[in-house]
């Protein structure tokens, strides 16, 4: 496959669009790889830019955490103000996420990818040379708006360009962006803190993003046709009530100390996604809905979906607790904590292309099942924490959920997107990334406010401030376990799909 004079990826042929599309709407051509067929030199260079973009993109979302004492000192703001430099940047990506099915069938892949990484460039740039925090926060929301965009044109691309039997290997990569990315967060965060200030966090990160927005310029393919679909204005403010009062209410409730507050902010939320849902399937008849939500209508993708979102949430929640019981039960520094917590963020990003060949050749049924099965023998091995364990054990125990979640990660969300067709990639992808933001956020709240109740509880009876967080992440833990549950009973449910 070669690139066109204009520089855009001609498409494979392909099944109409939907019957649905009309009212002015043009049938989609994205392009759809045929089996056997191999993207070419052109389009392995646009994965292997859009996966560097989203390395370096995704890596911003955990950095801040780290640094929030840094931030208290400097700007004189409370540590709870300082927490709203991660919490905007999850809210912010849970708005902007459920747009980019729409975007990414109305733009060009190049406008798209410009329009991402001069948002997360200028994002950047403002959070390097932010005076005040007021300025640092809309510093940390415009660059959340760009990496929101990555994911999801990410998964999108290989979509349409990678056949069917090649669709694991690399899935995989994007498996290692989610999960390395966000993992050496801490870690770099940690090193570049110990010299410098807060500031060269986004220093650092500046040039680069700087050289990947010229080199997609001049280099970024279009990978296949856009389609003029109208935009409903009024979806997008209930998208922002729906999603981004789900993630922020939960957030909020696991934060701690502010229930009656993130109750109210979740009940909106609850109330703008049921209208968001039923605004779009009024508008998905005329083909005009901004995330069209007929994916759903597949079964495998709705298992696979809501599968990911178990084991998101768990991911999340153990991401939150286990640096805590570092720190606060067994008393680490943030910087050893960082290291510990870096093995298994690793091997889940070095086994991920392994996993991606395994499912090309076997189907996601022998990866899925061992996966879930380990990933909740970890979580119930956890519920044995006291404040007596040994960081080594921590430390295999992180490794061994991260290898379960491997095994699964990449399956689903390769039978997720491959049971739709080709016109509906791009929804998918966005419904994949907004399920994954609002699966964070629960699991964050579920394990934070349960760690917090328990705890109360624990030092109520006479235990130590030890003893009694070590008893709330156990118990927190406890929780994790059962629903991990339902995943490895779902896990048997899942099938190899013939690609659309």
């Amino acid at each position: 496959m070669t690139a066109t004079p204009t520089g855009q990826v001609p498409a494979q042929p392909q099944e109409q669009s939907s019957p649905g599309a009309r009212a002015g709407a043009q049938p989609s051509t994205r392009p759809s790889a045929q089996p056997g067929s191999r993207p070419g030199a052109t389009g392995t260079q646009a994965i292997w830019l859009l996966l560097g973009a989203a390395f370096v993109t995704i890596l911003n979302e955990t950095v801040m955490g780290v640094a929030l004492p840094h931030l208290t000192e400097d700007l004189g703001i409370s540590l709870s103000a300082a927490q709203w430099t991660t919490t905007a940047f999850m809210l912010a990506m849970a708005v902007v996420i459920p747009t980019t099915g729409y975007l990414l069938q109305r733009f060009t892949t190049r406008q798209i990818f410009t329009l991402a990484m001069s948002l997360f460039t200028v994002g950047t740039l403002l959070g390097a040379v932010a005076p005040t925090f007021s300025l640092l926060l809309f510093a940390r929301v415009v660059q959340a708006s760009g990496t929101a965009m990555m994911m999801p044109m990410l998964m999108t691309t290989i979509m349409a360009l990678i056949p069917a039997d090649s669709r694991g290997r690399f899935m995989g990569r994007i498996t290692i962006v989610m999960a390395v990315a966000p993992a050496l967060g801490p870690t770099v965060s940690g090193l570049i803190l110990n010299t410098f200030s807060w500031r060269a966090l986004f220093w650092f990160v500046l040039p680069i993003a700087i050289v990947m927005l010229l080199i997609g310029l001049v280099r970024l393919p279009n990978i296949g046709e856009t389609r003029k679909t109208p935009l409903d204005v009024l979806s997008i403010p209930l998208s922002a009530i729906g999603f981004g009062g789900l993630v922020y209410g939960f957030s909020t409730i696991g934060s701690g100390g502010r229930i009656a507050e993130g109750g109210i902010v979740l009940a909106a939320g609850v109330i703008g996604l049921v209208l968001f849902v039923w605004r779009q399937i009024v508008l998905q008849r005329a083909d005009g809905a901004l995330l069209d939500l007929r994916v759903f209508r597949s079964r495998p993708f709705a298992l696979s979906v809501s599968l990911v979102t178990i084991m998101m949430a768990a991911m999340f929640g153990t991401l939150i607790l286990l640096p805590i019981y570092l720190q606060n039960v067994l008393g680490l520094d943030p910087v050893t904590t960082g290291l510990t917590m870096l093995p298994g963020g690793l091997i889940m990003g070095l086994i991920a292309p392994l996993v991606g060949r395994l499912f090309d050749r076997f189907g996601p049924r022998p990866l899925v099942i061992p996966g879930a099965m380990l990933a909740s023998a970890v979580l119930w091995a956890l519920t044995q924490l006291t404040e007596h364990t040994s960081p080594v054990l921590v430390t295999l125990a992180h490794v061994g959920l991260s290898l379960g979640l491997a095994f699964m990660m990449t399956p689903l969300m390769t039978s997720a997107l491959g049971s739709l067709k080709p016109q509906l990639y791009s929804h998918g992808s966005a419904t994949v990334g907004a399920v994954q933001q609002v699966a964070g956020a629960i699991g964050t709240a579920l394990f934070v406010t349960v760690l917090g109740m328990r705890s109360a509880s624990s030092a109520a009876a006479g235990a130590s401030e030890a003893t009694a967080s070590a008893d709330g992440i156990a118990f927190a833990f406890f929780l994790g376990a059962i629903l991990s549950l339902f995943a490895v009973v779902g896990a048997w449910f899942v099938r190899r799909t013939p690609a659309a």
